[in-house]
């Protein structure tokens, strides 16, 4: 860790933590850590002890994968959103395919392009999915549900197709009932207590790491070594969780909020899950630590005074496409920014490193005074999704698709310690990524200002927290598209493509009525061209 002039702020913080008792009050899961009422913490602290849980679980996962395996199924599609996707996310980035299993398949997305995409690459005969939902009723989940639903029972026959199915979802939810009324194969239920974005190492992850072929009993011994760790009486210095926190805080109250995660190629993927960890746990109350993940690398001086940057290392990947990472990495050391630097010796630390970001978010939590456990403004952009899917059932009128003010209007309102949002619905596809980087590395260069990319309505589970709860440093750059080729959502009155754009309604609605500054650009054809002709003057 080499955070210069800002170390001795971060060491008072930790003097502090230490006095207050902090480290040992969270393992008592003492909920005046963070808040006077107790309410959605003490119900949210079962991911300290997870891995005794699933220690327990070990046996029944791996027969279950012996028996997928042998079974011939060769892809599992994830059908999930938020905490339950991002983490099987990162699994999958980082173990990739494993020889004789299943291959993975993610889908937490209601644009139909995407949807399509996966269906074209499947055989229903041979797959199996995984309806993940820690509450049970996540739209976008059970919207997925019955379009593979109704696919599968046209192909193999309403009594097999249930046994394609699987639940991952809390005691008593609606999953679990629709679950045990519709024949599915198994259901998963996980502890109550262990919320989505902290839940990686519960059943949401650890069933798809087991059929994809990943040694869970080994992932979750890294894990439970660094929480033996940080849970024994070590000098708060010494707790590395508890300094990253402490860092990460004590930086953001300072004005270099935007943590900036920086990763060798196998863990590009993390950052999608610690994005979501430390956007909906910390950016609320009007405060937050922005996450800045997947940004292309640039030279020191487009980079502002805001920022806090860590290296996240894999020990001998890929080094000749990490080397020009290193070389940025030293040049921010050099030219004055903070780093913090992790190192992992193979890929199946990843399991400690979860691990570390969970406590450190906690202890994030605890100096700047927010619940890190609850999401209060997330069921806005919900409620106008709603709303406005309501009126279009009743009229069959979407409101029209348009564009605002250009994005670089919206750039001459950034000040310094602003940063911008791209927020795109349409299928990330390998065409709009290289265009959304170019983009991303123009208006670095143009404004000296951070930014993000999500990808809707994905985002809205993840960083839609932090855009409405967290400080007014946001801009937000909307992007939508056509769908030519819409699909019905099976038992609704609307398809897939109406709830999109239903999505990106609501949530433009939000960000304008609590006064966030906007734009929205609507592109029918050519979108990574179109994209190309932004800021290029």
């Amino acid at each position: 860790m080499n955070l210069g002039e800002h170390q001795a702020a971060v060491d008072a913080t930790l003097i502090a933590l230490e006095n207050r008792e902090v480290p040992t009050r969270i393992w008592h899961q003492d909920h005046t850590v963070w808040k006077p009422d107790p309410k959605e913490i003490t119900d949210r602290l079962g991911w300290l002890t997870v891995t005794d849980f699933m220690s327990g679980q070990l046996d029944r996962l791996n027969a279950f994968a012996k028996d997928v395996k042998n079974k011939g199924v060769r892809h599992v599609v994830l059908l999930g959103m938020g905490g339950s996707s991002l983490g099987p996310e990162v699994l999958r980035g980082v173990f990739g395919i494993t020889p004789g299993y299943p291959e993975l398949i993610i889908l937490d997305s209601t644009v139909p392009d995407w949807i399509i995409s996966t269906t074209n690459v499947i055989d229903p005969a041979h797959t199996l999915f995984l309806v993940s939902s820690k509450s049970g009723d996540t739209l976008e989940t059970l919207a997925g549900y019955r379009y593979f639903r109704d696919l599968l029972d046209k192909a193999l026959g309403r009594e097999t197709a249930g046994g394609c199915f699987v639940a991952i979802t809390d005691s008593g939810s609606p999953l679990e009932g629709i679950a045990k009324q519709e024949g599915f194969l198994k259901v998963f239920t996980n502890p109550t207590t262990i919320g989505g974005r902290y839940s990686v190492l519960s059943y949401f992850g650890m069933v798809p790491a087991a059929l994809t072929g990943i040694d869970v009993s080994l992932l979750l011994a890294r894990a439970a070594r660094f929480q033996e760790i940080i849970s024994s009486k070590i000098p708060i210095q010494e707790n590395s969780g508890a300094w990253l926190g402490a860092a990460m805080a004590t930086l953001a109250g300072i004005g270099r909020d935007k943590l900036t995660l920086l990763t060798s190629p196998t863990l590009t993927n993390f950052g999608l899950w610690a994005e979501q960890l430390i956007a909906e746990s910390l950016g609320k109350e009007g405060r937050g630590v922005i996450p800045i993940v997947g940004e292309p690398l640039t030279t020191s001086n487009h980079y502002g005074n805001d920022r806090l940057f860590v290296d996240l290392r894999l020990d001998g990947d890929n080094a000749s496409k990490a080397e020009p990472a290193v070389s940025v990495v030293e040049q921010l050391r050099a030219a004055g920014n903070p780093v913090i630097q992790f190192s992992l010796s193979d890929r199946y630390d990843i399991g400690s490193e979860f691990y570390r970001w969970e406590y450190a978010t906690a202890v994030a939590g605890a100096v700047m005074e927010v619940n890190p456990f609850d999401q209060p403004n997330v069921e806005l952009s919900k409620a106008k999704t709603n709303e406005i899917l309501k009126a279009y059932t009743g009229t069959g009128e979407m409101v029209p698709l348009e564009s605002s003010s250009s994005l670089g209007d919206l750039l001459n309102q950034a000040n310094p310690g602003d940063y911008l949002a791209i927020l795109a619905y349409m299928e990330p596809t390998l065409e709009v990524e290289e265009a959304l980087q170019i983009l991303r590395h123009r208006i670095m260069s143009h404004s000296r200002i951070a930014t993000t990319v999500g990808y809707g309505p994905r985002f809205l589970h993840s960083t839609g927290q932090l855009h409405k709860g967290g400080p007014s440093t946001g801009l937000f750059f909307q992007l939508t598209t056509d769908f030519p080729e819409d699909i019905n959502v099976p038992g609704s009155d609307y398809t897939f493509g109406a709830l999109s754009n239903a999505q990106s309604y609501g949530d433009m609605q939000t960000l304008e009525a609590l006064g966030r500054r906007t734009a929205k650009l609507h592109i029918v054809e050519n979108f990574s061209g179109e994209i190309g002709k932004l800021l290029n003057q």
